[in-house]
């Protein structure tokens, strides 16, 4: 999903600096793996100068795609003989680890009122609203309810729990946060940019999700993007439905790995007496399946994303874990994407 080709606002990142030095100095850590999503990346030079500047460790930069905190560098680090890692952009989500990590969410200090005040008329027939954002914005929830209050709107914001360490917070494959409102509440308002988490926002919770993007100083429905995504996500579905021969991949990043499920995955297709086939990798991309070209269709078990931001890239259909569940006619697509949707 492509993000608005709008001006983006220059927007910089708490980096903790001096919490990172005194962590490191504290823990005598010796070598120090630091791992950067794509938008902090830049600053990973900066951070191994310090590092090496200002203690006795040792700093190595991934310059591996990272894309959450269920994609800790944990195999790497252990090759490096490293002794911390130092992973930013995301919460804690594995409380315990062969190698012990630290992690700083470089919260954004971008101003989000105005993107808030610009989405106030598309959430005007919301009586009651729920706030949801990622970890970068969760620091500016307080303000964004203010606004919204003072709007004369009532505000909810889901507690934390199961992967989400903070109140609001939602993760690509967590919206738990929102799902505990979601039924007292008329919509939600994202706070944040990018259109992946509210569509997922807006499909797990079956709510009217609008964007207050701070990036773009905008404001945005989710509306016509969410039901044409729905639309693609059935077509897939009713292919891989013909498929006869269907792949079933296991991602072997520390926080996806769902084995046991991709086994029920695979049991539940050859009862239906088609054929199925496990793989696995850790980068989950189309030119690492593009040699099977004689697989019909793919399930995912990793990260919902790879089937969604991706699937146009695959020489196959590829669903997610719930998608397949439709496929095998397990669930209903009804139940999947709600009854208020479509298409």
């Amino acid at each position: 999903m492509k993000r608005n080709s709008a001006k983006v606002a220059s927007c910089t990142y708490d980096l903790q600096e001096r919490w990172l030095i005194d962590t490191i100095k504290e823990r005598r850590a010796k070598r120090v793996l630091l791992q950067l999503p794509e938008g902090l990346k830049e600053h990973g030079l900066k951070l191994v100068g310090l590092i090496e500047n200002r203690t006795s460790a040792l700093a190595i930069l991934s310059t591996d795609p990272c894309y959450g905190a269920c994609d800790l560098a944990l195999d790497e680090a252990r090759q490096l003989y490293a002794d911390l890692i130092v992973h930013y952009g995301h919460s804690e989500f594995q409380p315990k680890t062969e190698v012990p990590v630290v992690y700083i969410e470089a919260r954004s200090d971008l101003d989000i009122s105005e993107a808030v005040q610009k989405a106030l008329p598309m959430i005007r027939n919301f009586r009651r609203v729920g706030l949801a954002t990622t970890a970068q914005h969760t620091h500016q929830l307080t303000e964004a309810r203010r606004i919204l209050e003072e709007s004369g709107k009532d505000v909810l914001v889901g507690k934390a729990g199961s992967r989400a360490r903070h109140n609001g917070q939602v993760l690509g494959c967590d919206f738990s946060t929102a799902k505990v409102v979601a039924a007292k509440v008329d919509g939600f308002l994202f706070i944040g940019g990018g259109d992946f988490h509210p569509v997922g926002l807006a499909l797990s919770t079956r709510k009217p999700v609008i964007i207050a993007d701070p990036y773009l100083n905008k404001a945005r429905r989710t509306d016509s993007l969410v039901r044409r995504i729905l639309k693609q996500r059935w077509a897939a579905i009713c292919k891989a439905k013909e498929a006869t021969r269907i792949g079933v991949i296991i991602g072997l990043k520390p926080g996806q790995l769902n084995l046991k499920r991709a086994l029920e995955i695979k049991r539940e297709i050859e009862k239906r007496g088609k054929d199925a086939v496990i793989l696995c990798s850790r980068e989950i991309t189309p030119s690492n399946i593009s040699p099977l070209y004689k697989l019909d269709a793919l399930v995912n078990t990793a990260c919902p994303r790879i089937a969604i931001d991706d699937a146009s890239g695959f020489r196959q259909v590829i669903l997610t874990t719930d998608e397949a569940e439709v496929m095998l006619g397990r669930r209903s697509w009804e139940d999947y994407i709600g009854r208020d949707y479509h298409i």
